[in-house]
């Protein structure tokens, strides 16, 4: 879709002035909520950079509408470029039989960085294992970051959740150009960082930290409370030849993608890991918000590395406190992996 003039600036200069406004508001950072209750409704936003793990968080979100009410989906270029990111959520809410939820197109590069994807993991089209197509339904009209705001500015205060599955730079975006929208954020839930695990891009960063390390440092330092999955819980959550076949016999469409994308989908971490089943990275976050306590974690102080070097993108997890810092961050690190999947069969069950 074409971009409104702001992306054709000069993103640096933009970015420092915006920061430094940023953290001249009166927003101070606070420890992250508690974790919400089985029960808890979400008015939700998800952010996405599709990707087969998040086309397989999308399908398990948009089959839980009593629970998770999307506004809409925003997609950033990350494991693909824009334009097949957000094609891959338009497919998504296609499968999903999801209309009704609208899908805006948002940054095609990061803030500062060199643009990375990771096509060795999720395909030269983003999803592996099924085929591609353009969806029927296009884009909603204008951009992901000024939806952002304007539905943020507009929302009650702290009634968002904004769900983010690949790079943060959406947000970066927003919070930069208009500080005050985080009155209308609940929380903020992240598939994002690596601390006791190491990383899968470099040996210290996971990869959407990584895709854009500058927007992870205005997103941390925003005082919303934030609740991160890294990849030391998502490296704990592992498929397996009996609970693909699960999704697979439902006897649905929804579980045959789900476990054709899958199959594909994890062969990669198998091998580079050695293994014996894969992660599906994005779709924690979703069980995350339906079930909460599935999940194990601790209030830490959390920075972002963004010089470079070996440690660029690194998340720096104060876990033992001692910095003495403010915690920024609900860290997960402990799941229960069959109660994930039990929880994903079963609301993959209902869709067509």
């Amino acid at each position: 879709m074409p971009l409104s003039s702001r992306w054709k600036a000069d993103l640096s200069s933009f970015l420092l002035a915006g920061f430094a406004l940023l953290m001249t508001t009166s927003i101070a950072p606070t420890a992250a909520h508690a974790a919400d209750a089985n029960t808890t409704v979400h008015t939700l936003i998800i952010d996405t950079d599709p990707g087969a793990d998040d086309v397989i968080a999308l399908l398990f979100a948009m089959a839980s509408p009593e629970r998770l009410k999307i506004q809409a989906l925003t997609t950033v270029a990350g494991n693909v470029p824009l334009a097949k990111t957000s094609r891959n959520a338009r497919l998504a809410r296609e499968w999903a039989k999801r209309p009704d939820i609208p899908v805006y197109a948002g940054a095609p590069r990061p803030l500062l960085r060199t643009p990375i994807y990771a096509a060795d993991v999720h395909g030269s089209e983003g999803i592996t294992g099924v085929k591609v197509f353009e969806p029927k339904q296009p884009l909603a009209d204008g951009n992901a970051v000024d939806y952002l705001i304007r539905t943020l500015r507009a929302a009650p205060e702290k009634s968002v959740t904004l769900a983010m599955l690949g790079p943060e730079t959406n947000l970066a975006l927003a919070l930069t150009q208009a500080p005050d929208i985080v009155r209308g954020l609940r929380e903020l839930v992240l598939m994002g960082g690596a601390h006791f695990n190491g990383g899968n891009i470099t040996p210290t960063a996971e990869f959407n930290v990584f895709a854009d390390p500058h927007a992870a440092e205005i997103v941390l330092k925003s005082g919303v409370p934030i609740t991160m999955l890294p990849l030391d819980v998502t490296h704990k959550i592992l498929t397996s030849p009996e609970r693909i076949a699960k999704l697979r016999g439902l006897g649905n469409q929804a579980g045959k993608t789900v476990a054709d994308i899958l199959d594909a989908y994890v062969q990669h971490d198998m091998q580079y890991y050695g293994l014996p089943g894969g992660p599906v990275h994005d779709a924690t976050v979703i069980a995350y918000l339906l079930q909460p306590s599935l999940f194990k974690g601790r209030q830490v102080n959390v920075e972002v590395d963004s010089r470079e070097g070996i440690g660029f993108g690194q998340t720096a997890v104060d876990w033992y406190g001692g910095l003495k810092r403010p915690a920024n961050v609900n860290w997960i690190a402990e799941g229960d992996a069959q109660g994930f999947f039990d929880l994903l069969t079963q609301r993959i069950s209902r869709l067509p």
